[in-house]
């Protein structure tokens, strides 16, 4: 039709008349309320923003001190189990206070004990196994 035809259709349904394709012969156009389309655009596109948000795993961290008694270790390692489930990844940092660094073989030691309970649930994410920086021995996992 053409575009004067067009246009008082879109004045008449009180819409827009909207080019879509302008290099095609004869131009192509739509009539759409562009607010509404606008509007539905900004939604669509803020789902699949949330969506790819979901979808990209976090990175969690759990803090154990090196003197940890073993009732809290398990409940430490039940929260881990937890985020592994949700798909998060896990940095395990056993912290150091004071003299504790004297001693980095016990906190070696803790951190073997850690891995152990939950070693059928997750690998070990660095090539390195564990990590000394500074005052904290690391080691990040993920679900198997």
């Amino acid at each position: 039709m053409s575009s004067r035809d067009a246009q008082k259709i879109a004045r008449e349904q009180g819409v827009d008349l909207v080019e879509i394709a302008g290099n095609a012969n004869p131009p192509v156009v739509k009539v759409i309320d562009w607010g509404k389309y606008q509007y539905q655009k900004m939604k669509e596109e803020a789902k699949n923003r949330k969506k790819a948000r979901e979808k990209q795993s976090e990175l969690k961290t759990m803090k154990i001190g090196l003197k940890i008694s073993d009732n809290d270790l398990g409940i430490k390692v039940r929260k881990i189990c937890e985020f592994l489930e949700d798909g998060d990844r896990v940095k395990i940092m056993i912290i150091f206070r004071g003299r504790e660094m004297a001693h980095k073989e016990m906190g070696q030691i803790t951190l073997d004990k850690v891995l152990n309970l939950i070693s059928e649930h997750v690998e070990v994410v660095q090539e390195g196994k564990s990590q000394f920086a500074g005052r904290n021995l690391s080691v990040g996992i993920r679900k198997k």
